[in-house]
């Protein structure tokens, strides 16, 4: 307990999502705690308190609970089975095991949502070939197969053109427990994210609903809110997002990754924590996501979501051509001192989210081209 009765949050990874919850915690005078696996570490780095260990040994989550008002999540990789054992100690665990499931298992997820009557993608489990080609004639080709359990940033996800690539893909070792997940494909339009915080007593609040692009199964673009998004469609997905937040009680962050094919919204992934497509609200909320699930996970009043200004753009930084990212750095902020940045303080390797850019105003055209800008300069696609 922090001498002037503040409490200690205990966030579990070390990854650059609890790297940028520090600031938050610190403004808010929480103590903030993180389990990691390496001082080298993103969060690790920044984060006084750091108690080394695995995020699936019982022993090293014991240690990160002592003292701890709250435990919660920078991932969805810890065992349920070692959450009930905290809670049994008295720990509280935000979101809790039973919510957290729904976004560590998507077979689990897709019954959950289908049950409550929450439009996702036609789904089928299966476990043969001719599961697949029946599954493919009812709902035609390409299908999308996916495990349930283990799979991010487009890891465990194919699409799947005909039998005999389901057959391959079948032949993919499956981690342990996890099931094979056959998905009809949205010919979809655009990629939405829904975000709310929700607290233990239920209150909620939800921020401007956001067009994502992926490239290579990682986000590398948001824009908020999504550009040409009809009022009625986006409360849709707000409203989708909150009673899915209610029905499966989770506390702290959701976000609710949406196909749009122009007419429906479906579901297409959900995750429990703070997440890529609402890092834009550091700089375009109110209130950002990680000061949002910080406080939602303590139950204390949540902020305002709304944005500050009529556009923000973030874009990712990938790891490219670029080691010593910091380089960068006079370029991008003499061209643009309107821009923010965000390293995350990863050693870059291809493809690896290693920080994003953000920028907001009213242009949503010279955003987006100042955001790729920048981008593109740390990761060495442009150099001037």
């Amino acid at each position: 307990m922090h001498p002037d009765g503040a409490p200690r949050v205990g966030m579990v990874g070390g990854g650059q999502l609890a790297r940028m919850s520090a600031a938050p915690a610190a403004a808010l005078g929480i103590d903030f705690r993180v389990l990691a696996s390496d001082l080298r570490e993103s969060a690790a780095q920044v984060v006084h308190d750091v108690v080394l260990g695995a995020h699936d040994d019982l022993e090293s989550l014991k240690r990160l609970a002592e003292g701890c008002a709250v435990v919660t999540f920078d991932h969805e990789h810890v065992p349920p089975a070692h959450l009930e054992q905290l809670e049994a100690m008295g720990v509280a665990v935000r979101p809790g095991p039973s919510a957290l499931f729904h976004a560590q298992d998507k077979v689990h997820m897709r019954q959950a949502l289908t049950d409550i009557g929450i439009p996702c993608p036609r789904w089928r489990v299966v476990d043969a070939r001719d599961h697949v080609e029946s599954f493919a004639e009812e709902v035609g080709w390409p299908v999308v197969m996916k495990t349930s359990r283990g799979g991010y940033d487009g890891r465990g996800v194919w699409v799947v053109d005909d039998p005999a690539q389901a057959a391959e893909v079948l032949d993919v070792p499956l981690a342990a427990g996890a099931q094979w997940l056959v998905e009809e494909r949205i010919d979809f339009v655009q990629e939405l994210s829904a975000q709310v915080a929700r607290s233990p007593h239920g209150q909620a609040v939800a921020y401007p609903v956001v067009r994502t692009v992926q490239a290579n199964g990682i986000c590398s673009e948001v824009v908020a809110p999504a550009p040409g998004l009809a009022a009625e469609r986006a409360v849709a997905a707000q409203e989708l997002a909150l009673r899915i937040a209610r029905d499966l009680n989770v506390t702290g962050m959701l976000a609710v990754e949406l196909f749009d094919d122009g007419a429906h919204l479906y579901v297409n992934e959900l995750a429990m924590r703070p997440h890529n497509s609402g890092h834009w609200t550091i700089e375009g909320a109110r209130t950002s996501q990680f000061e949002n699930h910080l406080r939602a996970v303590l139950d204390l009043p949540l902020g305002s979501p709304a944005a500050v200004a009529p556009h923000a753009v973030m874009v990712n930084i990938l790891g490219g051509d670029v080691p010593d990212l910091y380089s960068a750095y006079r370029h991008v902020m003499a061209r643009d001192p309107g821009i923010k940045v965000h390293l995350y303080g990863k050693q870059v390797r291809p493809g690896r989210k290693v920080g994003h850019v953000t920028v907001v105003g009213n242009d949503l055209d010279d955003l987006l081209a100042r955001g790729h800008h920048a981008a593109d300069y740390f990761m060495g696609v442009i150099d001037e």
